[in-house]
């Protein structure tokens, strides 16, 4: 809706000659009602940048929550996202060329004329501060505005915007300190778990599930009636039974099994 008020005046002639000048003031009222069709359906076209950091979280509510939210704002603002570019499993401390999600972005706005991109939020840029400074000067280089959707603040306004800066580097602040403190807990976590004697992270060792523990039950039980690992492993894979990578069995791997058990 648009509302203004324009003075206007009119002017009373009698015989050639203006005897009285009446000023008023002439309020005019647009709405969607009344304004012209091509006005009405105008919109601001955008992209969105949504990224999650984890491999785990791809198929999690990451990207689901982070385009609710840049919708909303979008339908709020008068906004269309045109297109939407997905960064799956990328840490926020990369830089824009070590991402194909950002890297593709960059590539689409400097082949139109689409000026605004939505991100959740400021985190979603970049966790690590200097890395976001990084990403969001290549952003005003192309006179893109980039916009965090859940507080509505412009990531890149510029050095005339002292506040905006402010807010921008505080944010990116805020969420670095946030990703060094999560460090510090999962490093934290695995250390307690480690003197606990547990294991924390990388791959579940052979036998971690059903079926592989009944091929565990079976080498253990070859090698029980004195077989070789070479004979075990030859057994195997006569046998057609896969090792977990769906390769025919190495000696080497059938010891590290045995081994394993032993130390249980």
């Amino acid at each position: 809706m648009y509302t203004g008020n324009h003075p206007t005046s009119v002017n009373y002639w009698f015989e050639g000659s203006c005897i009285q000048t009446h000023t008023f003031s002439l309020e005019i009222v647009l709405t969607s009602d009344t304004l012209p069709a091509n006005m009405v359906c105008m919109k601001t076209k955008a992209f969105s940048y949504l990224r999650v950091s984890g491999k785990s979280q791809v198929d999690g509510d990451g990207f689901v929550r982070q385009a609710e939210t840049i919708k909303r704002y979008a339908q709020k603002n008068r906004i269309e996202v045109v297109q939407q570019f997905r960064e799956e499993g990328v840490s926020g401390t990369k830089e824009a060329f070590d991402r194909p999600g950002l890297t593709d972005l960059f590539v689409a706005l400097r082949a139109n004329g689409v000026r605004t991109v939505l991100v959740e939020m400021s985190s979603r840029v970049a966790r690590d501060l200097m890395v976001g400074e990084i990403i969001l000067a290549e952003f005003r280089k192309l006179g893109v505005k980039v916009i965090a959707a859940d507080s509505g603040v412009d990531l890149t306004a510029g050095n005339d915007d002292p506040t905006s800066v402010l807010i921008r580097q505080i944010l990116g602040a805020v969420s670095e300190f946030e990703k060094s403190i999560l460090v510090q807990k999962l490093r934290a976590s695995r250390l307690r778990i480690r003197r606990a004697g547990g294991r924390c992270e990388g791959k579940k060792p052979y036998g971690h599930t059903p079926e592989e523990q009944k091929t565990v039950d079976v080498i253990l039980s070859l090698r029980k009636d004195g077989k070789s690992y070479v004979a075990i492993a030859e057994q195997l894979n006569a046998g057609g039974i896969k090792s977990r990578s769906g390769k025919q069995w190495h000696p080497t791997q059938i010891q590290r099994i045995i081994q394993r058990a032993k130390a249980k």
